[in-house]
């Protein structure tokens, strides 16, 4: 049975592309309709505060004859998360599709993308195996896919693409913030989800200019440690702060056995640096261990309605 999909855009000053984008879209999901691999579908497109009218482009899609636009304005530059977000949350689809604004993802990968879907994933994410961006830009994303795949232990190349689809059951409880968007697929490793991934076309720049800055690359860093803290210790912080807290006083013992050996050898004990040093190793590591637990005590409270745990399907006896 063919099911609905929604394709979510998030947009910020991308007046010359918008037009371009929706009529490239629009073509692709009206064939693959006609060919009943859909049943239906909606673009959505999320103006993320632009100044440059965007959103009057958006407006005037939104009057076409048959248009299937679903126009999302905000009333500031929130970014790429949080418009990814309003455009989930708006989404009716069975299926979600994420793209870029900027022309450089390729709507004719989207019935592939389907087709792999059907193989059995709960995502699919688009490789970029022939990027066509700055030097600066495809260094800094492979420094983070490496450290991503180390950290995480997931397989897919390209986690940074916008091009992905979603069975939407994936995404119903997805918690967004920051800078998160490039790691959603990540998350839904952690969680469980079946991970595809497929190569895409990637088109160069035509019009506008990147949003990309060198900061971002520090944010995305930044939002990759706390992912990995967030899907390791989110629901026991106390093990993790614990462990800091230990390794601490560990340390501190340490210090002061090699002083007391050094005080037998020269029969004097000397209270320099070191010892100072291991006194303030033990009052560090005391208040790791209580921010220990008050993030415990905050972690029970915000999981208190929350399932720390995902079920794929249950299966019950006839």
């Amino acid at each position: 049975m063919s099911r609905s999909l929604s394709v979510i855009v998030p947009a910020y000053n991308e007046r010359e592309n918008i037009e371009i984008l929706y009529n490239e879209t629009y073509e692709v999901l009206s064939k693959i309709k006609r060919s009943k691999i859909i049943s239906d579908f909606e673009i959505i497109i999320v103006n993320d505060g632009s100044t440059d009218g965007t959103d009057e482009i958006i407006k005037k899609l939104c009057k076409r004859k048959g248009s299937k636009l679903v126009g999302i304005s905000l009333r500031k530059n929130f970014g790429q998360t949080a418009a990814l977000k309003a455009g989930i949350d708006a989404a009716r689809g069975d299926l979600i599709v994420t793209m870029d604004a900027d022309l450089q993802n390729d709507p004719a990968d989207i019935p592939r993308l389907i087709g792999k879907l059907k193989e059995g994933y709960d995502v699919v994410s688009g490789w970029r195996a022939k990027r066509k961006d700055p030097l600066g830009k495809r260094m800094a994303s492979k420094i983070i896919n490496l450290l991503r795949k180390k950290m995480i232990g997931d397989e897919p190349h390209d986690y940074g693409g916008s091009l992905k689809i979603y069975e939407r059951e994936c995404l119903k409880d997805l918690e967004l913030f920051g800078e998160l968007h490039r790691y959603v697929t990540g998350y839904l490793f952690i969680k469980g989800y079946k991970i595809g991934e497929i190569k895409v076309n990637h088109r160069p720049r035509k019009f506008g200019k990147t949003k990309y800055k060198f900061n971002r690359a520090i944010n995305g860093l930044l939002d990759l440690f706390f992912l990995k803290f967030w899907a390791s210790f989110s629901h026991r912080p106390l093990h993790f702060f614990g462990r800091l807290g230990i390794y601490q006083w560990a340390l501190a013992v340490i210090i002061v056995i090699e002083q007391i050996i050094k005080a037998i050898y020269i029969k004097k004990l000397e209270l320099g640096p070191l010892l100072a040093l291991a006194s303030m190793l033990v009052i560090t590591g005391l208040i790791t261990i209580i921010f220990g637990f008050l993030f415990e005590v905050t972690s029970r409270e915000y999981y208190k309605d929350k399932k720390i745990y995902n079920v794929r399907e249950i299966i019950r006896s006839k």
